[in-house]
């Protein structure tokens, strides 16, 4: 694997989890602006399983192993040539 590719996968783990991140903040937004603010306890188990997400995805860039396409051409796959 080329070095372009290494760090061209390195930003796309780095988009995943910022928009998980995101998702996470805003989610805690609107639940804190409703009165139903869940506790600290919950939120580092999201961050964790954020993190675990990110070793996944690291791994599956450095060992060259299959990970779950999110984005990209999915329906590739359903044409039968």
């Amino acid at each position: 694997m080329s070095l372009s590719g290494i760090l061209l996968g390195l930003i796309n783990i780095a988009i995943v989890i910022v928009v998980l991140v995101l998702i996470g903040a805003i989610i805690l937004w609107i639940l804190g602006y409703l009165g139903w603010a869940p506790p600290a306890q919950v939120q580092k188990l999201y961050l964790a399983v954020v993190a675990l997400i990110a070793l996944y995805l690291l791994v599956a860039l450095l060992l060259g192993i299959p990970s779950i396409r999110i984005i990209g051409h999915a329906a590739r796959a359903l044409i039968v040539a």
